[in-house]
């Protein structure tokens, strides 16, 4: 009788992974076009560095012959997968630099790195080449209304764009149930940091700020409605910046008059920009006459954050943690 039971459920699982599979030709929607895949790609391109650590993650770096853009290094579990990866370049490819590994599949995180606005590669660069195309389903959701080519977000980030992205890349590949694993994953620890963060009484005001050429620039930091404001409202807080542009550059007078509870400075590995490093940005904030004089200069309110957190992607919930463990030590977190 245990025999058959055991083969009874061996079937059902059999039967569901059979359920589950992708019928090929698949046809998805992606940001207002149609891609058809008549088969699993075999050459894949994956243009941001959350693109590639999703692939990763689902286990399809056999798939993977290049990737490119990576603001901060590899999350540790998936550096042995990812050394079997060629790495274009940390930074912007062009669009030789693609088509020389003779893709059929190019995903891309940015706006900047694919799209009719980018300087990398247009869609129809890759159909004249064969290659189908992706990009990220959260970035689609901004709105080309501010001159910017990141656009801005009307309504807040929420991780079910995320999910979509991770959804469509595993029905892609046939590897769904890779793909409602890590979902299911990332879903619980949301809800573990919003039960332990969201219902705080402070309504902690954050600024995000990723980086500046220069002490004397303006400083680039996340908007409202951005991946950053998700962390803040997710934190039981909300962000002290008011716009609604993705990633609006603000002069520090303006962010003085925002004085936020929180500074949340970048941790880049990347060294294009003078305070890319975390480092560089807590001197700026201690030592410049009158930024020093805010409040969350002073009492030390500054915590460090994964660069690449500050947009939309996976590394958005590990973000997310790191903040709330440095709240916690600061004891902001009640």
């Amino acid at each position: 009788m245990f025999k058959k039971s055991l083969f009874a459920l061996g079937m059902l699982f059999a039967g569901s992974a059979l359920a589950q599979a992708t019928h090929y030709p698949l046809t998805i929607e992606n940001c207002g076009v149609q891609v058809t895949f008549d088969k699993a790609p075999q050459r894949v391109v994956a243009l941001g560095q959350n693109t590639a650590e999703i692939m990763l993650l689902l286990g399809l770096q056999d798939k993977m012959v290049a990737s490119a853009f990576w603001p901060t290094k590899v999350l540790p579990q998936l550096a042995a997968q990812n050394a079997k990866v060629k790495v274009l370049t940390v930074e912007i490819p062009t669009l030789e630099s693609i088509i020389a590994q003779e893709p059929d599949f190019v995903a891309a995180q940015l706006p900047i790195l694919l799209g009719p606005d980018s300087k990398v590669a247009k869609r129809e660069d890759l159909s004249a080449i064969g290659a189908n195309s992706y990009l990220s389903p959260g970035v689609c959701a901004t709105k080309q209304d501010n001159g910017d080519i990141y656009g801005s977000r009307h309504t807040l980030w929420n991780p079910s764009l995320l999910y979509k992205e991770i959804s469509d890349l595993a029905e892609i590949f046939d590897v769904q149930d890779r793909g409602e694993k890590l979902i299911a994953e990332f879903k619980q620890r949301e809800e573990a940091l919003r039960s332990k963060f969201g219902h705080g009484k402070k309504n902690l005001s954050f600024v995000f700020w990723f980086s500046s050429a220069s002490p004397s620039a303006d400083a680039y930091v996340g908007g409202k409605n951005s991946a950053s404001g998700y962390i803040a409202n997710l934190l039981g807080g909300h962000s002290a910046i008011t716009s609604e542009s993705e990633w609006p550059t603000l002069s520090w007078e303006s962010i003085i008059a925002s004085n936020p509870d929180v500074i949340v400075v970048s941790s880049l590995d990347r060294n294009r920009w003078a305070l890319d490093s975390a480092e560089e940005k807590i001197k700026f904030l201690k030592s410049d006459p009158a930024v020093s004089q805010l409040e969350a200069v002073k009492k030390g309110h500054i915590v460090v954050m994964d660069g690449q957190a500050m947009n939309p992607t996976i590394r958005t919930f590990y973000g997310a943690e790191q903040v709330g463990a440095q709240l916690e030590k600061l004891g902001l977190d009640k």
